[in-house]
């Protein structure tokens, strides 16, 4: 499939796959697929590869050095450097990949990596990025079981790796694995032309899904789709989702649609309207111009406020509202991480039986599941395409909030 391209648009589409994908997975709690779209989704991998030797991709030849973006300290200025050293296949460890990065997404958590504020510090120096697309070209020697194999398509997300034997891995929460690895972050990332990965953890990619149109899925799709998931609602239920416009938020709208949830989208400013309601939303309030967000939105949702709230913006007042506006009983999912304390009247959470439940990224499963329901062309990432050599404009356009939709950077051409 070729990348649409138009001189007169900044916002591009994925456009709508004709294959249909289905299987059982269940979206949320109590929530099936229509049957017209649960046909063939694949909830799994086959794990069929044993490379017992280093291995690299037939007639293809690892260059010594890249092009790569990369921060030398904390706060320190983007630099593209051109003769950047690649990890050469005799070098890989065991698990241990080398992809050949065509695409990758741009997400406000580079923002974070860059200027180091989060509790948690980046390494540095630092390759970032963590939605990355590309072909998998060397496997490191003595890996086994290999669930992918040279020549793979495959993604790379901010869970670049973890041991896979913890409490915390063998119950569905890898992410929170003591010796969790976090692409561009604790471990370089795809604002690059090869990364080394790991073959436990790459995402295979599937075939009727673009490059470009995949890559933010590895990111904004998972988060949006695993928040959806432990949301507590059901077919017919509201969701409420301040920062729908945004990455993830345009992103939520079409999960939550594919669910057979109704959509209140909460952001602002004309564009953003027209985008979100062009994807399904099937209430709009501009907390710019509302005199009263609680009660224009309970207004929108029957009147007695939505079954949940997903918040992906980064402003904390789209945690303090929500308290607010949800109907009792209700769930307010916590993605968006302000700088900022929440704030939650503990008397009315109390009183409403508020859920409030945090939700981080997702599992290899969950990433699975997110592509296979664009696969089945029921979410498509609205984005602009790039190179990597904008990498500093688009910093800047992400600070200053100008950007609708997703930043995809094409980095190499295969």
């Amino acid at each position: 499939m070729s990348l649409p391209r138009s001189t007169g648009s900044i916002i591009r589409s994925l456009p709508n796959q004709s294959s249909i994908y289905t299987s059982s997975i269940r979206l949320l709690p109590s929530i099936s697929f229509p049957s017209s779209i649960t046909k063939s989704i694949s909830t799994s991998r086959s794990f069929t590869t044993s490379i017992k030797i280093m291995s690299t991709l037939q007639g293809f030849q690892i260059p010594k050095t890249q092009t790569a973006a990369v921060i030398q300290s904390v706060g320190a200025d983007l630099e593209i450097r051109s003769e950047h050293p690649v990890k050469q296949a005799k070098d890989l460890q065991p698990g241990e990949c080398l992809v050949h990065i065509s695409h990758t997404g741009v997400c406000h958590t580079d923002l974070h990596a860059k200027s180091g504020d989060w509790p948690v510090p980046p390494m540095n120096p630092l390759i970032g990025g963590h939605e990355g697309v590309g072909t998998i070209v060397a496997i490191g020697e003595n890996t086994q079981k290999s669930p992918v194999k040279l020549g793979d398509r495959v993604g790379i997300k901010w869970m670049a790796d973890s041991c896979l034997n913890c409490e915390f891995c063998r119950r569905g929460f890898e992410m929170n694995c003591p010796q969790v690895k976090l692409s561009g972050y604790t471990v370089d990332g795809t604002f690059s032309e090869y990364v080394v990965s790991y073959t436990n953890h790459v995402t295979p990619i599937p075939e009727v899904l673009d490059s470009a149109g995949a890559a933010s899925i590895l990111c904004a799709g998972v988060t949006t789709y695993k928040g959806l998931k432990v949301s507590n609602t059901k077919v017919g239920d509201w969701v409420a989702l301040p920062g729908a416009g945004g990455g993830l938020g345009h992103l939520a709208v079409q999960y939550a649609k594919a669910a057979g949830l109704k959509v209140v989208a909460i952001d602002t400013g004309a564009q953003k309207e027209k985008l979100v309601k062009s994807l399904g939303a099937d209430a709009w309030v501009d907390f710019k111009t509302s005199k009263d967000l609680v009660a224009d939105v309970k207004k929108a949702t029957d009147g007695l406020g939505p079954h949940a709230s997903l918040v992906t913006a980064s402003h904390k007042s789209g945690y303090t509202q929500a308290i607010s506006y949800l109907r009792e009983g209700g769930t307010l999912v916590c993605v968006g991480m302000p700088d900022a304390e929440m704030g939650a009247n503990p008397f009315w959470t109390v009183f409403k039986s508020i859920r409030i439940q945090g939700s981080y990224v997702g599992t290899r499963q969950d990433a699975i599941e997110a592509l296979d329901i664009a696969a089945a062309g029921k979410v498509k990432v609205i984005f602009e395409q790039k190179e990597l050599k904008d990498l500093k404009d688009v910093y800047e356009d992400l600070e200053a909030g100008k950007i609708a939709g997703r930043i995809v950077l094409e980095v190499s051409k295969q």
